[in-house]
């Protein structure tokens, strides 16, 4: 048996902030299921468990490392809670707006001038942003531009990226994470919006 195994969550957790990766992929292991489950009651599509389970990692992963991390006395509640929060953060993202009638519409959209130059204005930065990011992923090492790449561009799940690229998930999220940090630095450079 592993003896990082038998350790206790928060052994591990102090193990994984000092540097031992592998202490942070046996907590993956642990808790993985526990989270995807409580993601899919919330979400109720297996996609958005997905994404939820990852980014929930993900965060767990930059707090722990970042010594952030206080310790509760419970590992998987603190991951619960995050997965929560982030599945609210989600539903407010993704909650449709509201239109009062067609009238609205014609009124706002198409008889307003303001509104379409900021919406061309708009479209014109937006495609320089693009311009700019692509041109930023090249900068980052490639090992981050590949995951990059896997995860927004082709789609694959923290777990496809580790089976094709022959890694482990936490080295993936690893990647991420310092792929995302190399690229707000450059964008808080330029005066982008990571999100925007």
């Amino acid at each position: 048996m592993n003896k990082l195994s038998t350790m206790t969550d928060y052994a591990l957790v102090q193990l994984y902030e000092n540097g031992t990766d592998e202490a942070f992929d046996v907590l993956l292991g642990r808790y993985s299921d526990t989270v995807y489950a409580y993601s899919l009651f919330l979400m109720k599509r297996t996609d958005d468990a997905e994404d939820i389970l990852q980014e929930t990692f993900t965060r767990a992963i930059a707090a722990i490392r970042s010594h952030r991390y206080q310790h509760t006395g419970d590992f998987g509640a603190w991951l619960i809670r995050i997965s929560h929060n982030l599945a609210i953060d989600y539903a407010r993202k993704s909650a449709p707006l509201i239109l009062t009638s067609q009238e609205c519409i014609k009124k706002e959209l198409l008889n307003d001038p303001s509104y379409i130059d900021e919406g061309h204005e708009r479209c014109i930065i937006e495609h320089q942003n693009r311009a700019l990011l692509k041109k930023m992923l090249s900068y980052l090492p490639l090992p981050q531009q590949e995951i990059i790449n896997l995860r927004f561009y082709k789609n694959l799940s923290y777990r496809e990226i580790a089976e094709k690229k022959g890694i482990s998930i936490n080295t993936a999220l690893g990647r991420m994470r310092y792929a995302i940090i190399n690229l707000r630095k450059m964008m808080k450079k330029h005066e982008l919006d990571l999100v925007g």
